[in-house]
Formats: C-alpha cells, sequence, structure tokens
C-alpha cells in the first residue's frame, strides 16, 4: 500500500468551548485543522498528515505547535512570526446549533500566504492539499492570490487539491467578494466539498445538484455537497451522479466541526481507493458520531 502525504493549509485558533456547568474548556481547533486532526485518526500511521499556517512565537503558539505535533501532525509548513500570536474564538450553544465569537487581530495566520518561497516548499511533494473558504477569507487579496498560484502549480504537477468552500460573510467585506473568492479557488480544486446551506443562500442554488454543476463548469472533477442531515449528493467523472441517505442522529449535542469531519471522512477513504459510496458512508458516520458530543475534536471510532 502507498504511503500518502496530505496538508491542510489554514488558521488554528484557540476554542473555548462551552461545558454542561457553564464553564469553558480551553482547545485548539479550527475548520482546515480540524480535518488535519481526524484525518490522522482516521489514517494508518505510515501517511503523513501536516498542517500549513502561522503562529506567533509567544507562549501560546508554543503550546498549540505542541498540541499539534502530540496529535501526530507535523508542523514544518507553520511559520513563527514575532509581535504576533493566534486568535481565539468562543463557542455559544442553543439545542446543539452552534454560535461563534472571534478575536483575530493579531492573528499570524493572516500572513501565513506572505512568503511565496515558504510555501512553495511546504506544498511540495503531497498527495492531497486542503484549504477552505476561511483560510482565503482571513488573507489579505495580494496573499490570497499567491496561495492560489502556488496551489494551481502544485495541482499542475500532479498533487490533488481539495477546496471546502465553508462561507462565514463576516469574515468578508461583502457577499460578492466573498462569492468571487470562492469560485476563484475553486477553480484550482480537483474536489469540491461545499455545503448546500451556504451555497443555495449565497448563489441562489436551486438544488445540490445545480450546486454540484456550478463547480463542475469550472472544473472540479468531484463535488460532494454536504446538506446537514439530509441527503448528500456527489459527481466524480469516473461514477458519475451518486447519491446517499445519512443514517438520522436522534441526539445533536453540537455540530462543531461536522462538516470537517466529514470532509476528513470521506477524503480519508477516497485516498485509499474506497467508491464514492463508501467514501460517503465513511464521512457520514464520522461526522455523526461527532455531532453527539462538545467541542470540534472528540475521538471517533471508524
Amino acid at each position: 500500500m502507498r504511503n500518502h502525504k496530505i496538508l491542510t493549509i489554514g488558521e488554528c485558533m484557540v476554542e473555548m468551548a462551552p461545558r454542561e456547568d457553564g464553564a469553558y474548556t480551553r482547545n485548539f481547533a479550527g475548520d482546515s485543522f480540524n480535518t488535519a486532526w481526524y484525518l490522522r485518526h482516521l489514517l494508518p500511521e505510515s501517511d503523513q498528515v501536516g498542517y500549513c499556517s502561522a503562529v506567533g512565537t509567544d507562549g501560546l503558539s508554543t503550546s498549540m505547535l505542541s498540541f499539534m505535533e502530540a496529535a501526530g501532525i507535523t508542523t514544518q509548513a507553520v511559520r513563527r512570526i514575532p509581535e504576533r500570536t493566534v486568535g481565539l474564538y468562543m463557542i455559544e450553544l442553543s439545542n446543539g446549533e452552534r454560535s461563534f465569537s472571534y478575536w483575530r487581530g493579531e492573528s499570524a495566520a493572516k500572513l501565513l500566504a506572505q512568503d511565496r518561497s515558504f510555501l512553495d516548499a511546504a506544498v511540495m511533494d503531497q498527495d492531497l492539499i486542503l484549504f477552505s473558504g476561511i483560510t482565503l477569507a482571513i488573507l489579505s487579496e495580494q496573499h490570497r492570490q499567491q496561495l492560489l498560484d502556488v496551489l494551481a502549480a502544485a495541482r499542475v504537477r500532479g498533487t490533488t487539491i481539495a477546496f471546502d468552500p465553508n462561507m462565514r460573510l463576516r469574515l468578508w467585506p461583502d457577499r460578492q467578494t466573498m462569492c468571487d473568492a470562492v469560485m476563484q479557488a475553486a477553480r484550482v480544486a480537483d474536489v469540491v466539498l461545499p455545503s448546500f446551506d451556504e451555497d443555495g443562500l449565497n448563489y441562489g442554488d436551486a438544488s445540490p445538484q445545480a450546486t454540484i454543476e456550478r463547480y463542475r463548469a469550472v472544473g472540479a472533477g468531484c463535488v460532494v455537497v454536504k446538506n446537514g442531515p439530509e441527503r448528500l449528493h456527489a459527481f466524480s467523472q469516473q461514477e458519475g451522479s451518486v447519491v446517499f441517505d445519512p443514517v438520522p442522529v436522534e441526539t445533536v449535542v453540537d455540530t462543531t466541526a461536522a462538516g470537517d469531519s466529514f470532509n476528513a471522512g470521506f477524503l480519508s477513504a477516497r485516498l485509499h481507493g474506497a467508491a464514492m459510496a463508501d467514501a460517503l458512508a465513511k464521512g457520514a458516520s464520522v461526522s455523526a458520531q461527532v455531532i453527539k458530543s462538545r467541542g470540534a475534536l472528540v475521538s471517533v471510532s471508524i
């Protein structure tokens, strides 16, 4: 069995997650990092999972790097930037649905794409790279374009590029800028992993099939449309259209990282040759376990 090298790119933050007693637990999380964390737990040890970002040189940044390394995620592609630190977010829960408050003014990750040579080295010889709409949103327009140029070049060399649009309007100056940037990113991706509640709202897609066709039109060879507890719709050039109905989850505690963990389950299966239907089932199974517990990173068994 061939070993794989996987890299996810984005921002890991301090997570303050609510406990049942009303207090908060400090963790480290963030959409692209969550996917890396679950990939590390789902893939064989022979596969390498790394994270690409930037942190400060303060103690909290050092703690974050130690957490990543203890989880088995390589950090060679994490830059350390003096006078910067890491961002923080707080989760609020209401009937299992989450909302977030963010503090990221001095986040080093906003400069993760500043150094082109560093990015070029980070993506070299990777089999799979994942990034997200949040990755794009925290970057300046110039750095955003630089990241996309680096990913496009990696794709030409044979790296599979996966993209989760993960649209958070509050991170963007306006909806049009966000929608244009997401479609620009989709043009460098082989695999696109949107959520229909976001794409339907922001692009006016009438159905998951319309979302698939929009991403196919810009070159994505594989599109998986997540839709909460509803039917998953997917397309790949090899297998055509595939649908999958997830098993309902009776008690949803916290939907944080539901999509991130689905991405990990799906991509880990596809990396090792699973058919589309089986990969969708694995993604749904991982996500179903995650939303039964509090916080972004929880133990799963597959």
